[in-house]
């Protein structure tokens, strides 16, 4: 918005909408047939985990990458969300049902003994299928567009015809280079070392893309570099476990939100963060933007609170906004995306390690 000088700038949800879904039924295909190859059968916990909901709306930092350094970005006014972008239930069940019937399908075909090329060429069939189901829910993606507005100064600026790729790259890679964004997380489970590089199996929205790679770090090394961050005026993408200590009225994330003691004579917080990873009591569920925190200054700037922004519409807390206190952070936030240089040189040196990897069904990659 300061570099266009436009009071308001929203980019559209629906066109990269479109590409994940697409990007993602390929990427989940080719999954299935190299299951089947491995002798995966569909009862197995591995394609039981792939099959659950392959569809997902989610996704972690390193596919929206792979999004938009393949397709690029356009303003929303130019490609505004269609129906299924807001409400994503039945659009998904449909594609759901697909990727479900053609797994049956290439794992017939593979234990049949079917040769690579008439695998692949019943793939693009199905790619078809969803493709064309993409498009009539989504619509069919623009290739060019051109962006028409006034800015502040009631200047007259048009942008365009151009490809969204080419826009990206011009106009808002030199200002916010996705590629120099890293994952940070906190998985303190005892066989998770810290300064180590994780990924997890089958995590992905697109063959041959970038994968989901995380480096491991105490939760204080995430509020450092988000304080960093956030002095840059550079807001902080996270992932955490939003359903627990919410209460989403009054837009509070807090772990004395409730008195559960009082009412109870028990709490819900009997285990420590790592524990409850290990006993599927927690996991990440959705991503939020940390915009502001209040810091007390000494020999080190710590936050008390943060300010962060949801994307639930503005009915709750204050117009959409959410306070989160400093404890909440400590033990439900499991990642935060930075950019490279708020990062120490031997904390980037991790990205040089060869990635432990996490089971498909591991918590650290619930987000996606």
């Amino acid at each position: 918005m300061s570099q266009f000088k436009v009071e308001n700038l929203e980019f559209s949800q629906n066109y990269l909408f479109f590409w994940d879904k697409v990007e993602r039924a390929n990427y989940n295909l080719q999954c299935y047939v190299q299951c089947a190859r491995k002798g995966e059968t569909a009862d197995g916990r591995l394609v039981h985990h792939l099959l659950f909901n392959p569809a997902e709306d989610g996704g972690q930092w390193d596919m929206m990458i792979n999004l938009i350094e393949k397709y690029g970005i356009v303003p929303k006014t130019c490609c505004p969300d269609a129906q299924s972008a807001e409400a994503s239930v039945k659009f998904n069940r449909l594609i759901n049902n697909k990727m479900r019937e053609f797994c049956n399908c290439l794992q017939t075909m593979v234990k049949d003994g079917a040769s690579e090329a008439k695998v692949q060429a019943e793939k693009t069939r199905m790619m078809e299928q969803i493709y064309r189901i993409a498009s009539t829910c989504l619509g069919t993606p623009l290739e060019t567009f051109t962006w028409e507005f006034y800015d502040l100064e009631k200047n007259y600026v048009k942008i365009g015809p151009i490809k969204p790729v080419d826009f990206y790259r011009q106009y808002i890679k030199p200002i916010y280079n996705m590629e120099d964004k890293v994952c940070i997380v906190n998985d303190p489970r005892p066989n998770h070392s810290y300064g180590k590089l994780y990924t997890v199996d089958y995590l992905g929205n697109m063959t041959g893309g970038r994968p989901v790679l995380y480096i491991n770090q105490p939760i204080e090394v995430l509020k450092k570099v988000t304080i960093a961050s956030l002095k840059d005026d550079e807001a902080v993408w996270f992932g955490c476990d939003v359903g627990k200590c919410f209460y989403r009225q009054a837009g509070l994330l807090d772990l004395d939100i409730l008195d559960l003691d009082l009412v109870f004579g028990t709490n819900m917080l009997g285990m420590s963060k790592a524990d409850r990873l290990i006993y599927g009591e927690s996991l990440m569920t959705h991503a939020m933007t940390i915009t502001a925190a209040q810091v007390e200054e000494g020999p080190e700037v710590k936050a008390t609170r943060w300010r962060v922004e949801n994307s639930w519409g503005d009915a709750d807390g204050d117009k959409g906004y959410i306070a989160m206190s400093d404890n909440w952070f400590s033990e439900f936030v499991y990642e935060v995306v930075v950019d490279k240089k708020h990062l120490t040189s031997d904390i980037v040196d991790v990205l040089k390690q060869t990635p432990v990897v996490l089971p498909a069904w591991d918590p650290m990659g619930a987000l996606a």
